[in-house]
């Protein structure tokens, strides 16, 4: 084992290096098997990053069986959430060694590579097969790190992960969270990010007490620290009829899930119209306006309307928000899209039905 070890080191550094390798396996992967990379979430560049971060990993672990039998297990549930099947990945591996040896020099590649990472390749692809066999009756976890932690007011925070393995999910819905110290609680949060360009995961979290989930999250979470993310969930997903207009009403961090839609509408270039009314108390509550704002800006056919129900409201509407959807246009053919506390949701229903709109037109998530 530390024999095949060393020659997959060796051999990565005559290939110019996990970067370079990884960047060749993606491009060869995109043209053997366009499917493949395109069930994971992430751009090119992203994609190209956890191709390095794995074979690094790989290389590392591969004097540690049981760890690199998890580890590879874990991947292969990971890839069976994306909708990757095992057969889809039988050519990794004679797509690595092309990799391998296109960055050595003339004469540098070695029958002993060759057969290392074919071997390698091999008992990995079996021990990912059995991971995604697996996941069909242990749904997978993924640990996520925390990359950047914003406190937007003194209870709100904008916390954002990476997950160590691919996370598909689609714009709109959410994850539970575990956090260090509280094993047996798992909370929902909306999952804000844009799937389609990087692996990140945004979170808007207010605290509800100084301590739990919430608290933890806001009052006590650090870059660098580690939390773990159940499967995506929830049916609040942009329908295929692009026909229709878009009403999305928003109250407090409730404007996660709507955020990303606008980004989904962003980055798909999608033609239909947008309308997002995002009800808060006083400006101070507007804690993500000029981001969200900013996603509005590069959808084709986006707005966004802060209306604040107290005090100075700055250049923004005041009073209910339902008055300010009322007030702003008619809405009976609209697909609607309501996210923030259980009584906005009930409150806002209703005056939707009242002024025509179906509740077969109204999406939201359960309140829990």
């Amino acid at each position: 084992m530390l024999q095949t070890q060393r020659l997959l080191s060796t051999s990565l550094t005559f290939a110019g290096g996990t970067d370079d390798v990884a960047e060749r396996l993606r491009a060869a992967l995109v043209q053997a098997h366009p499917s493949l990379l395109a069930a994971v979430p992430g751009g090119a560049e992203t994609q190209t990053a956890q191709l390095a971060r794995a074979l690094t990993w790989l290389v590392h672990h591969l004097d540690r069986p049981p760890l690199l039998v998890e580890g590879t297990g874990r991947l292969g549930a990971a890839l069976a959430a994306c909708g990757v099947e095992p057969a889809q990945l039988q050519l990794v591996g004679a797509a690595l060694a092309e990799a391998m040896r296109a960055g050595m020099a003339p004469g540098q590649w070695r029958q002993d590579f060759d057969l290392a990472w074919r071997s390698t390749w091999q008992h990995a692809f079996e021990w990912i097969a059995h991971g995604a066999a697996r996941a069909g009756y242990e749904p997978p976890v993924w640990d996520a790190t925390v990359v950047s932690h914003e406190l937007r007011r003194p209870d709100l925070a904008v916390v954002r992960l990476r997950p160590s393995l691919p996370m598909p999910f689609r714009p709109g819905q959410f994850a539970r969270v575990q956090v260090a110290g509280q094993p047996a609680i798992w909370r929902p949060y909306s999952l804000a990010g844009a799937p389609r360009r990087d692996d990140l995961i945004e979170l808007h979290v207010r605290a509800k007490t100084t301590t739990g989930v919430s608290g933890t999250l806001v009052h006590e979470t650090r870059v660098g620290d580690h939390v773990r993310l159940s499967r995506a969930e929830g049916t609040m997903t942009l329908p295929p009829d692009t026909t229709r207009p878009l009403l999305m009403i928003a109250g407090d961090t409730g404007v996660a899930p709507l955020k990303a839609l606008l980004t989904e509408l962003a980055d798909t270039g999608d033609p239909r119209t947008a309308v997002l009314f995002w009800g808060v108390r006083n400006l101070d509550e507007l804690y993500d306006i000029d981001e969200i704002a900013a996603t509005a800006r590069a959808a084709r056919r986006a707005t966004v309307v802060p209306v604040v129900s107290e005090g100075d409201p700055g250049p923004y509407a005041c009073g209910l928000v339902t008055d300010a959807v009322a007030a702003y246009g008619e809405w009976s053919e609209a697909e609607v899209f309501l996210a923030g506390p259980p009584l906005m949701l009930a409150a806002t229903s209703l005056a939707l039905q009242q002024l025509g709109v179906t509740p077969a037109q109204i999406h939201h998530d359960a309140p829990e």
